[in-house]
């Protein structure tokens, strides 16, 4: 079949999306009756979702560590990492405030909670997610940055950690001098086979997207698109608020080529919106964003860094969600009280695991510092997935900015785009 047939894979996603939909409506429609059965086909058709999630996270932790290394390597000094390091935790601690408080704005607007009943009793779930938030002090937040062990780390998929020891070792690397340039090689030689593994993934990624969704689906009917409906609107309608105030005018202050940022940004959103896991997205967006024209050791540092301290749309919700609970419970938050949630959430997301429902284990924390019912975790399970998919995906568009935002801010930005993503020449790294 001739190339120009060739659908691409944005265009492949879609039509997983829409398949997808459908094979879950048929599912819910014909099955409800039987729930035994409805579960049955539910968790076969789990499988092809899972086996891709399954791929990608296995790709996190080797590509996370080699392009760290390389790229940190490649900089040139430390200082230069440093330095790059500083301007990245300033423009995320910005761009964070920034959602915190438009997500408050939006829910004291639209007042999404008013009316809604708790139910009398905690869900399992919920009970869940709140005892895991109970576990976490702010001292063990702080200690649990740094690994113990870093197989452990990788095998839980742990980014920060991962993304702490990578540092370090390329710290390490960088000052033995040329007894670091093998290593140097061989972790550009793992970057490389790790793309083309990407590559090979992602020809799976319709069958794992359209699947997603007939879970999705399947599980709540077509009605899951009206249940809490005001609240996802308002989740939606702030995360569009968010995108055209505040990363629009960024991207036109650093003078972004729109139409490109958009093509190449648009296949590692959608992965994210589809599959609720920023790590789907991942692989696509690191090399998309060098093909944009964002150096290799900017992208390789910024764009994980990021996936732990930049997740715009998570922070956004949360103070959303926070506020949601208030008002489904009648307990009204004074401005104060509001201003001290918004800087408690601002310090503890820093760190949160760019998975799903992590978001859920901070506002459990949230609730339970403000004295609110952590019952109201009960009522948004019913419909997070939906608003996970909008703040996964802008998490992502986020953070892909982000790096274009430091490579400007550098003065490394290449305007014409590097079409072809070529590796790095190890032996012309300078390591000190």
């Amino acid at each position: 079949m001739p190339n120009k047939f060739k659908l691409s894979l944005t265009k492949q996603i879609f039509i997983g999306l829409g398949v997808g939909i459908l094979v879950g409506w048929m599912i819910h429609y014909f099955f409800d009756g039987n729930p035994h059965v409805k579960e049955q086909a539910i968790q076969w058709v789990r499988v092809l979702s899972r086996v891709f999630l399954s791929l990608i996270k296995v790709i996190i932790a080797p590509l996370i560590f080699s392009t760290l290394v390389v790229g940190i390597a490649g900089a040139g000094s430390i200082k230069a990492v440093g330095r790059i390091g500083l301007k990245a935790m300033a423009y995320f601690t910005f761009a964070t405030m920034l959602a915190l408080v438009i997500g408050l704005v939006a829910v004291n607007i639209t007042r999404p909670g008013d009316g809604v009943n708790l139910p009398p009793e905690q869900s399992k779930e919920a009970k869940e997610i709140a005892e895991r938030a109970g576990k976490q002090s702010a001292q063990d937040h702080i200690v649990n940055v740094f690994p113990t062990s870093i197989i452990k780390s990788m095998a839980e998929n742990d980014v920060l950690q991962i993304v702490v020891f990578s540092l370090l070792f390329a710290v390490a690397v960088a000052g033995i001098g040329e007894k670091g340039k093998p290593m140097v090689a061989w972790c550009e030689s793992l970057s490389e086979a790790m793309f083309k593994f990407t590559a090979y993934v992602m020809n799976f990624a319709p069958w794992g997207v359209g699947a997603a969704m007939a879970v999705t689906v399947g599980n709540k009917g077509l009605g899951v698109l009206i249940n809490l409906g005001k609240m996802i609107l308002t989740l939606y309608g702030a995360l569009a608020v968010f995108i055209l105030i505040v990363l629009v005018p960024i991207a036109l202050l650093i003078r972004l080529p729109f139409k490109r940022f958009f093509q190449l940004v648009k296949e590692p959103a959608m992965l994210a919106f589809t599959t609720t896991s920023s790590e789907s997205a991942f692989p696509k967006a690191l090399e998309n964003m060098e093909r944009l024209g964002v150096p290799r050791r900017i992208v390789s540092f910024i764009l994980p860094l990021g996936y732990s301290f930049n997740l715009d749309g998570s922070t956004l919700y949360l103070s959303l969600a926070a506020m949601f609970v208030a008002q489904a419970a009648n307990k009204p938050l004074t401005i104060s009280q509001q201003v001290i949630m918004l800087l408690t959430l601002m310090l503890s997301t820093k760190g949160i695991a760019a998975v799903p429902r992590a978001s859920l284990v901070v506002l459990a924390g949230t609730l339970a510092q403000f004295d609110l019912p952590l019952e109201g975790i009960a009522v948004i399970l019913g419909v997070d997935e939906l608003m996970d998919m909008a703040r996964t995906a802008t998490n992502v568009i986020g953070n892909c900015l982000a790096t274009a935002v430091v490579a400007r801010w550098e003065g490394e930005f290449n305007d014409a785009g590097n079409e072809v993503v070529t590796p790095i020449d190890a032996s012309s790294v300078k390591l000190h």
